[in-house]
């Protein structure tokens, strides 16, 4: 009987109860997450939420592998695998669909750029997906409802290969579980150590030609370092194998056996603790943020240990749910967070693509109105998808439930042709969505389409003027003669604009009027300023300047000087005010409205009052670019603030 009894013992610890708890810190995580992706200025670290699900999917996953090994002496990879299919497939594909006849009605240009998320997604690859694409969090403009499902292809590609290590483990015998978790504690710092070293440290462009240090090399294809930091499976293992060491050693069942007993109330202090940490650093820690002038950077509170604080914060708060005599499992297993947490998946699920229907583009915050309205949706939706789909399939309940509405008499025959009606539409209108996505061609988003179409318009007349500036042949920097140059003329232009991407959009009108633009994406204010300097110890001359800066960061009074500075013999400088929803925008456009009563040749064209008078497609849905009547509109208010007219 003695084995029998040490067997029953073994499965009673290893036994794996439902914790409330649990479900209230998935609630937290899962809220933090919304209001990161509904406005980032909200919450900017409420992405790290995602961290959180990835040490409690650890924990849970490996305690129940530990506890099916020792209740049955092995783990059936079969079983586990479908149970994690029914249990997330069916919202995965509900969503899907629903997304595509969606898309297929109302952003019908975005079908054919949507198939390639949507293959991603449904093999569970949308982290890799993202990387290869250059698509992560950090870019804007496209219509991408999918791009949340990164964080699932982690869970899923975790879920596929940690049952076969974790067998592979039990077999060598349950005496080295403790030195294993030390294993995963040491993986765990290993790949945060990596993480911190790879961080690029200096400014982040929108291209391998701008900025080569943010960006890897593989092949032909230029894969920025951001995205593969944090999308990529093993850069983001980090709060699995946490997660993972503490069910080793932290079973809720084996802590009412051991010394930990009669410690429950000790954890309490640890979860809050856990609990600050994790508010202080959803509070402060960014994917990148501006550095002053000098554009976006990684932010190192996420990448130099962010993400590692994290996770040890959040297992702190798991060790004392975990404890069945700490406070801390039954105030975060309040009724309240429970039911939030039980629906987690579904609301993490839609929410993304609800919001991106509202916005159209990424990159877009959410106004409180707007904010409000997703969140009515998402509830409603992600609660039909618990109560419909989710939970009979999850407990085999749904092909019951379609025999007890097929059975009946003559009495059933009027909700069985009901039922047969919806079903016919349920069918048809997905295979019409289908249809159209396979078929549908791929475009460029519409700010995309509109820079491409700059790209024959402008000029780069620092690369353009280099050729004409070389040294003599017979001479070299290393010779004491004096070094001459060829001979060298300095251009004049008639009217020369400078910009950004908004520029670039109307490049073509601008270029029809004899303006010669050097418009190109992300630049700062502090480059422009840079380039009239470099122009202006050149020699080049212009009658007329045009500027439009500012809308990718703040601008200082001293940029401005030395800006003006550079130009101060140009009879004319139109400089316009910016039009976007960003922080800067209101500081920068009050020092643009100053500079004409210390400059005298400035005039200031006010684009972010003059823009709300066009009439037409004028701005793109981001409300910062020009959309095709913005961009005749854009050229015409310039040429007439240099004082021209059209003919």
């Amino acid at each position: 009987m003695a084995p029998t009894t040490e067997t029953s013992r073994s499965q009673q610890i290893s036994r794996v109860p439902y914790l409330p708890g649990l479900d209230g810190l998935r609630a937290l995580a899962v809220i933090a997450v919304i209001i990161y992706h509904a406005n980032s200025a909200w919450l900017p670290g409420g992405f790290l939420g995602v961290e959180v699900f990835f040490v409690i999917s650890g924990y849970l996953i490996t305690m129940l592998l530990v506890a099916e090994e020792e209740r049955t002496g092995t783990v059936s990879l079969r079983d586990f695998w479908l149970r994690r299919a029914r249990r997330l497939l069916p919202a995965l594909f509900t969503m899907m669909v629903l997304l595509i006849m969606w898309t297929s009605v109302r952003e019908r240009d975005s079908l054919g750029s949507l198939r390639g998320d949507v293959v991603a997604g449904t093999l569970y690859g949308s982290n890799w997906f993202q990387v290869w694409q250059g698509a992560g969090y950090t870019a804007a403009n496209d219509f991408a409802p999918l791009r949340h499902l990164w964080s699932l292809g982690v869970e899923e590609q975790f879920y596929l290969v940690w049952p076969v290590i974790m067998l592979i483990i039990l077999r060598r015998g349950r005496d080295s579980l403790p030195r294993v978790a030390t294993w995963f504690v040491g993986i765990a710092f290993v790949i945060a150590g990596l993480v911190a070293i790879l961080m690029p440290s200096g400014r982040i462009g929108d291209s391998c030609a701008s900025t080569p240090s943010a960006f890897w090399n593989i092949g032909d294809r230029c894969l920025s370092k951001i995205d593969l930091l944090y999308l990529s499976t093993p850069t983001r293992a980090t709060g699995l194998l946490l997660g993972a060491a503490l069910a080793i050693v932290w079973r809720p069942y084996a802590l009412l056996r051991g010394p930990m007993k009669r410690k429950g109330k000790l954890m309490d202090p640890i979860a809050v603790l856990g609990l600050i940490l994790l508010a202080f650093l959803v509070s402060k820690v960014h994917i990148v943020h501006l550095v002053g002038e000098d554009g976006l950077h990684a932010d190192p509170w996420l990448f130099r240990g962010g993400l590692l604080l994290t996770g040890v914060a959040t297992l702190m708060i798991i060790a004392a749910v975990a404890h069945q005599k700490a406070l801390t499992g039954r105030i975060l297993g309040n009724v309240v967070l429970r039911v939030i947490g039980e629906r987690s998946y579904g609301l993490y699920l839609y929410h993304w693509p609800i919001f991106q229907a509202i916005r159209h583009e990424t990159g877009i915050a959410l106004k409180p109105h707007e904010f409000v309205v997703g969140i009515l949706i998402t509830v409603l939706v992600a609660e039909g998808s618990y109560r419909f789909i989710e939970l009979p399939i999850r407990e085999k309940r749904l092909r019951e439930s379609l025999r007890s509405l097929l059975r009946g008499g003559p009495q059933a025959m009027q909700r069985r042709s009901s039922f047969a009606a919806i079903m016919a539409c349920s069918l048809l209108l997905p295979i019409f969505a289908v249809v159209s996505l396979a078929t549908a061609d791929e475009r460029p988003n519409e700010v995309q389409a509109s820079l491409d179409a700059g790209d024959d318009a402008v000029t780069d007349v620092l690369d353009d003027l280099t050729p004409d500036i070389s040294l003599s042949p017979s001479t070299s920097l290393a010779a004491e003669v004096p070094v001459t140059t060829t001979s060298f003329v300095p251009p004049h232009y008639p009217v020369f604009a400078l910009g950004d991407s908004v520029m670039k959009g109307a490049a073509p009108a601008l270029a029809e009027l004899g303006i010669v633009v050097d418009a190109v994406q992300d630049r700062q204010g502090k480059m422009g300023a840079d380039i009239f300097i470099q122009l202006q110890d050149l020699g080049v001359t212009m009658d007329a300047v045009v500027i439009h800066l500012g809308t990718n960061g703040p601008m200082s009074q001293k940029t401005l000087d030395s800006m003006m500075e550079a130009i101060a013999g140009v009879p004319r400088v139109v400089i316009l005010t910016g039009k976007a929803n960003r922080g800067w925008t209101e500081k920068n456009n009050k020092k643009i409205r100053a500079l004409p009563s210390a400059y005298p040749n400035v005039v200031v064209l006010d684009w972010e009052l003059v823009a709300t008078l066009c009439e037409g497609r004028c701005l793109t849905a981001d409300g910062i670019h020009l959309d095709r009547d913005g961009r005749k509109y854009y050229a015409a208010e310039i040429w007439k603030a240099l004082g021209r007219e059209i003919l």
